[in-house]
């Protein structure tokens, strides 16, 4: 990973917990298909997401679409946990996914976020998708964008 941040501090802000980013999906679409953050590891965020009737395409396996919701929340819950700077926000400027194998519905895939670059001006952020026997369903890359943070 680069970075352009002090490498002697904690990754995460301090604060930043899991319960904290738990109550951050709340009222927004990750809560409604089902997304839960499951661990935050020393510069990883993982999470996981039901496929069922809300994140399936009609031959009901897992929808391409939702896995691109459960890479951008991942990601962007990461890139907002691991900013320091407190004038600054992160928001998703490009988001890309490659679609591996089907994850058939009744299933649970786990998403986690890893930094690939984390800057003042940007952030870029790898996800993986995986299915319940661990195998590797969607991989995609997310670029964050610094905008000023709203006064409050």
């Amino acid at each position: 990973m680069t970075s352009s941040t002090n490498n002697t501090r904690p990754f995460w802000r301090p604060g930043v917990t899991l319960e904290y980013l738990r109550k951050r999906l709340q009222h927004n679409m990750a809560e409604h298909v089902g997304i839960e953050v499951t661990e935050m590891g020393a510069d990883y965020l993982a999470g996981t997401m039901p496929v069922d009737e809300r994140t399936c395409q009609p031959m009901r396996v897992l929808h391409g679409g939702a896995s691109v919701v459960l890479a951008e929340t991942l990601g962007s819950l990461a890139a907002n946990a691991a900013n320091h700077d407190t004038t600054r926000r992160y928001v998703g400027q490009e988001i890309n996914a490659n679609h591996l194998r089907p994850v058939p519905e009744g299933s649970t895939v786990t998403g986690i976020a890893r930094p690939v670059h984390v800057g003042k001006q940007s952030q870029v952020w790898s996800i993986e998708i995986r299915n319940a026997r661990g195998q590797l369903s969607c991989i995609s890359r997310l670029t964050m964008a610094a905008i000023t943070a709203p006064v409050e």
